[in-house]
Protein backbone atom coordinates (compact mmCIF):
# COMPACT_ATOMS: atom_id res chain seq x y z
CA UNK A 1 0.00 0.00 0.00
CA UNK A 2 2.86 2.31 0.77
CA UNK A 3 4.22 1.68 -2.74
CA UNK A 4 0.88 2.69 -4.31
CA UNK A 5 0.79 5.81 -2.14
CA UNK A 6 4.31 6.70 -3.19
CA UNK A 7 3.37 6.15 -6.85
CA UNK A 8 0.37 8.48 -6.66
CA UNK A 9 2.35 11.02 -4.67
CA UNK A 10 5.15 10.98 -7.27
CA UNK A 11 3.16 11.07 -10.50
CA UNK A 12 -0.05 12.82 -9.48
CA UNK A 13 1.31 15.41 -7.10
CA UNK A 14 0.55 18.09 -9.70
CA UNK A 15 -3.13 17.13 -9.59
CA UNK A 16 -3.99 19.17 -6.53
CA UNK A 17 -7.34 20.82 -5.84
CA UNK A 18 -6.83 23.72 -3.45
CA UNK A 19 -9.31 24.54 -0.74
CA UNK A 20 -11.55 27.35 -2.06
CA UNK A 21 -12.97 29.86 0.40
CA UNK A 22 -15.49 32.67 -0.04
CA UNK A 23 -12.62 35.18 -0.23
CA UNK A 24 -11.22 33.32 -3.25
CA UNK A 25 -14.63 33.46 -4.95
CA UNK A 26 -14.90 37.18 -4.18
CA UNK A 27 -11.39 37.71 -5.54
CA UNK A 28 -12.26 35.94 -8.81
CA UNK A 29 -15.51 37.89 -9.21
CA UNK A 30 -13.76 41.25 -8.69
CA UNK A 31 -10.96 40.41 -11.14
CA UNK A 32 -13.46 39.14 -13.72
CA UNK A 33 -15.54 42.31 -13.34
CA UNK A 34 -12.48 44.56 -13.74
CA UNK A 35 -11.17 42.62 -16.76
CA UNK A 36 -14.61 42.67 -18.41
CA UNK A 37 -14.90 46.45 -18.10
CA UNK A 38 -11.30 46.96 -19.24
CA UNK A 39 -11.96 44.92 -22.38
CA UNK A 40 -15.27 46.72 -22.89
CA UNK A 41 -13.45 50.04 -22.57
CA UNK A 42 -10.82 48.91 -25.06
CA UNK A 43 -13.46 47.84 -27.57
CA UNK A 44 -15.46 51.06 -27.38
CA UNK A 45 -12.50 53.43 -27.73
CA UNK A 46 -9.53 54.12 -29.95
CA UNK A 47 -7.51 51.99 -27.54
CA UNK A 48 -8.84 48.87 -29.30
CA UNK A 49 -6.76 49.65 -32.39
CA UNK A 50 -3.68 50.34 -30.28
CA UNK A 51 -4.23 47.11 -28.35
CA UNK A 52 -4.23 45.09 -31.58
CA UNK A 53 -0.89 46.67 -32.48
CA UNK A 54 0.51 45.70 -29.08
CA UNK A 55 -0.70 42.12 -29.56
CA UNK A 56 1.09 41.96 -32.92
CA UNK A 57 4.32 43.08 -31.22
CA UNK A 58 3.79 40.48 -28.45
CA UNK A 59 3.38 37.70 -31.04
CA UNK A 60 6.53 38.88 -32.82
CA UNK A 61 8.53 38.81 -29.57
CA UNK A 62 7.14 35.33 -28.80
CA UNK A 63 8.40 34.07 -32.15
CA UNK A 64 11.76 35.73 -31.49
CA UNK A 65 11.97 33.92 -28.15
CA UNK A 66 11.17 30.55 -29.75
CA UNK A 67 13.79 31.07 -32.46
CA UNK A 68 16.30 32.42 -29.92
CA UNK A 69 16.80 35.71 -31.76
CA UNK A 70 18.96 37.10 -28.97
CA UNK A 71 19.61 40.51 -30.47
CA UNK A 72 15.89 41.27 -30.83
CA UNK A 73 15.22 39.99 -27.31
CA UNK A 74 18.06 42.12 -25.90
CA UNK A 75 16.62 45.22 -27.58
CA UNK A 76 13.13 44.38 -26.26
CA UNK A 77 14.42 43.97 -22.69
CA UNK A 78 16.19 47.32 -22.78
CA UNK A 79 13.32 49.35 -24.19
CA UNK A 80 10.55 47.85 -22.05
CA UNK A 81 10.59 50.76 -19.58
CA UNK A 82 10.44 53.29 -22.41
CA UNK A 83 7.66 51.25 -24.00
CA UNK A 84 5.54 51.45 -20.82
CA UNK A 85 5.86 55.24 -20.76
CA UNK A 86 5.01 55.37 -24.46
CA UNK A 87 1.86 53.30 -23.84
CA UNK A 88 0.75 55.72 -21.11
CA UNK A 89 1.28 58.66 -23.47
CA UNK A 90 -0.58 56.95 -26.32
CA UNK A 91 -3.50 56.00 -24.11
CA UNK A 92 -3.60 59.31 -22.23
CA UNK A 93 -6.92 60.58 -23.68
CA UNK A 94 -8.60 57.20 -23.14
CA UNK A 95 -7.19 56.82 -19.61
CA UNK A 96 -8.32 60.30 -18.69
CA UNK A 97 -11.78 59.62 -20.07
CA UNK A 98 -12.03 56.30 -18.22
CA UNK A 99 -10.99 57.86 -14.89
CA UNK A 100 -13.42 60.70 -15.49
CA UNK A 101 -16.23 58.20 -16.12
CA UNK A 102 -15.30 56.40 -12.90
CA UNK A 103 -15.41 59.64 -10.96
CA UNK A 104 -18.88 60.44 -12.27
CA UNK A 105 -20.48 57.35 -10.73
CA UNK A 106 -23.43 58.26 -8.54
CA UNK A 107 -22.52 55.78 -5.81
CA UNK A 108 -19.12 57.46 -5.40
CA UNK A 109 -20.78 60.84 -4.96
CA UNK A 110 -23.04 59.38 -2.30
CA UNK A 111 -20.14 57.57 -0.59
CA UNK A 112 -17.95 60.67 -0.40
CA UNK A 113 -20.97 62.95 0.13
CA UNK A 114 -19.82 65.20 -2.72
CA UNK A 115 -23.32 66.18 -3.77
CA UNK A 116 -24.41 68.96 -1.45
CA UNK A 117 -28.00 68.93 -2.65
CA UNK A 118 -30.48 67.04 -0.49
CA UNK A 119 -31.94 65.05 -3.42
CA UNK A 120 -35.17 67.06 -3.67
CA UNK A 121 -33.74 70.20 -5.25
CA UNK A 122 -33.34 70.15 -9.01
CA UNK A 123 -30.16 71.44 -10.63
CA UNK A 124 -31.94 74.25 -12.43
CA UNK A 125 -35.47 75.53 -12.38
CA UNK A 126 -38.37 74.96 -14.73
CA UNK A 127 -38.10 78.63 -15.66
CA UNK A 128 -34.56 78.01 -16.93
CA UNK A 129 -35.86 75.08 -19.00
CA UNK A 130 -38.57 77.33 -20.42
CA UNK A 131 -36.05 80.07 -21.31
CA UNK A 132 -33.70 77.57 -23.00
CA UNK A 133 -36.49 76.03 -25.07
CA UNK A 134 -37.74 79.46 -26.07
CA UNK A 135 -34.19 80.55 -26.95
CA UNK A 136 -33.64 77.50 -29.15
CA UNK A 137 -36.96 78.15 -30.92
CA UNK A 138 -36.12 81.80 -31.67
CA UNK A 139 -32.56 81.04 -32.80
CA UNK A 140 -33.84 78.20 -34.98
CA UNK A 141 -36.45 80.46 -36.59
CA UNK A 142 -33.78 83.08 -37.38
CA UNK A 143 -31.24 80.41 -38.42
CA UNK A 144 -28.72 81.76 -35.93
CA UNK A 145 -26.02 79.28 -34.92
CA UNK A 146 -25.60 78.58 -31.22
CA UNK A 147 -23.81 76.35 -28.71
CA UNK A 148 -25.24 76.23 -25.19
CA UNK A 149 -23.48 73.93 -22.71
CA UNK A 150 -25.31 73.02 -19.49
CA UNK A 151 -23.09 71.83 -16.66
CA UNK A 152 -24.01 68.66 -14.77
CA UNK A 153 -21.70 66.83 -12.32
CA UNK A 154 -18.37 67.44 -14.07
CA UNK A 155 -17.11 71.00 -13.43
CA UNK A 156 -16.54 73.01 -16.62
CA UNK A 157 -14.08 75.47 -15.11
CA UNK A 158 -11.29 74.74 -17.60
CA UNK A 159 -13.60 75.52 -20.52
CA UNK A 160 -15.15 78.48 -18.72
CA UNK A 161 -11.70 80.08 -18.42
CA UNK A 162 -11.29 80.08 -22.22
CA UNK A 163 -14.18 82.54 -22.61
CA UNK A 164 -15.44 85.78 -21.13
CA UNK A 165 -16.80 85.54 -17.61
CA UNK A 166 -20.45 86.47 -17.07
CA UNK A 167 -22.84 86.17 -14.18
CA UNK A 168 -26.40 86.61 -15.31
CA UNK A 169 -29.74 84.91 -14.93
CA UNK A 170 -30.65 82.68 -17.88
CA UNK A 171 -33.07 84.53 -20.14
CA UNK A 172 -34.10 84.30 -23.77
CA UNK A 173 -33.27 87.95 -24.44
CA UNK A 174 -29.73 87.56 -23.09
CA UNK A 175 -28.95 84.36 -25.01
CA UNK A 176 -30.43 85.64 -28.28
CA UNK A 177 -28.36 88.82 -28.00
CA UNK A 178 -25.19 86.82 -27.25
CA UNK A 179 -25.54 84.69 -30.39
CA UNK A 180 -26.66 87.54 -32.65
CA UNK A 181 -24.40 87.64 -35.69
CA UNK A 182 -21.54 90.14 -35.76
CA UNK A 183 -21.68 90.75 -32.01
CA UNK A 184 -18.54 90.41 -29.85
CA UNK A 185 -19.83 87.37 -27.90
CA UNK A 186 -21.50 85.33 -30.65
CA UNK A 187 -18.49 83.16 -31.52
CA UNK A 188 -17.98 80.12 -29.29
CA UNK A 189 -20.12 78.47 -26.64
CA UNK A 190 -22.13 79.69 -23.68
CA UNK A 191 -21.78 77.78 -20.39
CA UNK A 192 -24.70 77.56 -17.98
CA UNK A 193 -24.36 76.48 -14.37
CA UNK A 194 -27.60 75.95 -12.46
CA UNK A 195 -29.70 79.04 -13.31
CA UNK A 196 -26.86 81.34 -14.34
CA UNK A 197 -24.99 82.11 -17.54
CA UNK A 198 -21.39 81.97 -16.30
CA UNK A 199 -19.34 82.46 -19.49
CA UNK A 200 -19.57 83.12 -23.23
CA UNK A 201 -17.28 82.70 -26.26
CA UNK A 202 -15.84 79.53 -24.70
CA UNK A 203 -13.77 77.10 -26.76
CA UNK A 204 -14.80 73.45 -26.70
CA UNK A 205 -12.78 70.34 -27.64
CA UNK A 206 -13.68 68.82 -31.00
CA UNK A 207 -14.48 65.12 -31.16
CA UNK A 208 -11.74 63.00 -32.73
CA UNK A 209 -14.05 60.15 -33.72
CA UNK A 210 -13.65 58.93 -37.28
CA UNK A 211 -17.30 57.97 -37.64
CA UNK A 212 -18.55 61.55 -37.53
CA UNK A 213 -20.23 62.50 -40.80
CA UNK A 214 -18.07 64.97 -42.71
CA UNK A 215 -21.20 66.96 -43.47
CA UNK A 216 -21.57 67.88 -39.81
CA UNK A 217 -19.91 71.20 -39.08
CA UNK A 218 -17.71 72.44 -36.28
CA UNK A 219 -20.62 73.18 -33.94
CA UNK A 220 -21.78 69.58 -33.92
CA UNK A 221 -18.22 68.29 -33.55
CA UNK A 222 -17.65 70.66 -30.62
CA UNK A 223 -20.93 69.60 -29.00
CA UNK A 224 -19.97 65.95 -29.33
CA UNK A 225 -16.46 66.69 -28.05
CA UNK A 226 -17.61 68.30 -24.81
CA UNK A 227 -20.19 65.53 -24.29
CA UNK A 228 -17.43 62.91 -24.59
CA UNK A 229 -15.17 64.66 -22.08
CA UNK A 230 -17.84 65.66 -19.55
CA UNK A 231 -21.39 64.73 -18.56
CA UNK A 232 -22.77 68.09 -19.67
CA UNK A 233 -25.59 68.50 -22.17
CA UNK A 234 -25.15 70.79 -25.18
CA UNK A 235 -27.88 72.45 -27.24
CA UNK A 236 -26.76 73.00 -30.83
CA UNK A 237 -28.60 75.22 -33.30
CA UNK A 238 -27.56 74.90 -36.94
CA UNK A 239 -26.78 78.15 -38.71
CA UNK A 240 -27.62 76.72 -42.15
CA UNK A 241 -30.81 74.78 -41.43
CA UNK A 242 -31.99 76.08 -38.06
CA UNK A 243 -32.26 72.48 -36.81
CA UNK A 244 -31.97 72.01 -33.04
CA UNK A 245 -29.82 69.14 -31.74
CA UNK A 246 -28.65 67.89 -28.36
CA UNK A 247 -25.29 66.25 -27.62
CA UNK A 248 -25.15 64.15 -24.45
CA UNK A 249 -22.78 61.36 -23.36
CA UNK A 250 -21.18 61.14 -26.81
CA UNK A 251 -24.51 60.75 -28.62
CA UNK A 252 -26.35 63.16 -30.88
CA UNK A 253 -30.11 63.65 -31.08
CA UNK A 254 -31.18 65.85 -33.97
CA UNK A 255 -34.27 67.62 -35.27
CA UNK A 256 -35.80 68.33 -31.89
CA UNK A 257 -39.02 70.29 -31.51
CA UNK A 258 -39.88 72.36 -28.43
CA UNK A 259 -41.50 69.49 -26.55
CA UNK A 260 -38.73 66.96 -27.19
CA UNK A 261 -36.03 69.51 -26.27
CA UNK A 262 -37.86 70.23 -23.01
CA UNK A 263 -37.90 66.52 -22.17
CA UNK A 264 -34.18 66.22 -22.86
CA UNK A 265 -33.48 69.13 -20.49
CA UNK A 266 -35.65 67.54 -17.81
CA UNK A 267 -33.27 64.58 -17.84
CA UNK A 268 -30.55 66.91 -16.57
CA UNK A 269 -32.64 68.55 -13.84
CA UNK A 270 -32.22 65.54 -11.52
CA UNK A 271 -35.74 65.80 -10.23
CA UNK A 272 -37.15 62.89 -8.26
CA UNK A 273 -38.68 61.26 -11.32
CA UNK A 274 -39.31 57.65 -12.21
CA UNK A 275 -36.16 55.92 -13.52
CA UNK A 276 -37.76 55.32 -16.88
CA UNK A 277 -38.19 59.07 -17.40
CA UNK A 278 -34.60 59.83 -16.45
CA UNK A 279 -33.06 57.07 -18.52
CA UNK A 280 -31.09 58.06 -21.62
CA UNK A 281 -32.27 55.46 -24.10
CA UNK A 282 -29.61 53.47 -25.89
CA UNK A 283 -31.42 52.82 -29.13
CA UNK A 284 -34.43 53.56 -31.24
CA UNK A 285 -36.43 56.74 -30.93
CA UNK A 286 -35.45 59.02 -28.09
CA UNK A 287 -37.89 61.46 -26.55
CA UNK A 288 -40.54 63.30 -28.55
CA UNK A 289 -42.23 62.13 -31.70
CA UNK A 290 -39.90 64.01 -34.00
CA UNK A 291 -36.62 63.35 -32.21
CA UNK A 292 -34.42 60.83 -33.95
CA UNK A 293 -31.29 59.35 -32.38
CA UNK A 294 -28.47 58.70 -34.75
CA UNK A 295 -24.81 58.01 -34.68
CA UNK A 296 -22.60 61.01 -35.38
CA UNK A 297 -21.73 59.46 -38.74
CA UNK A 298 -25.28 59.83 -39.99
CA UNK A 299 -27.11 62.91 -41.16
CA UNK A 300 -27.64 65.02 -44.20
CA UNK A 301 -27.19 68.65 -43.27
CA UNK A 302 -24.17 70.67 -42.31
CA UNK A 303 -24.26 73.29 -39.61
Amino acid sequence: MSGIGTFFHTYFDWFYIPRITWTDVLDIIIIAYILYHILLWFKTSRAWTLLKGILVLAVFLGVAALLRLNTILWIARNIVSVFVIAIIILFQPELRRALDELGRKKYLNRFFNLDERDGTEERFSDKTVYELVRTAAELSKAKTGALIVIEHDTPLGEYERTGISLDAVVSTQLLVNIFEKNTPLHDGAVIIRENRVVAATCYLPLTDRNDVNKELGTRHRAGLGISENTDSMTIIVSEETGAVSVAYRGQLVRNLNDDSLRKQLELLQDKQLEPRRRRWKKGGQSVGTEARREKPGEGRKRS
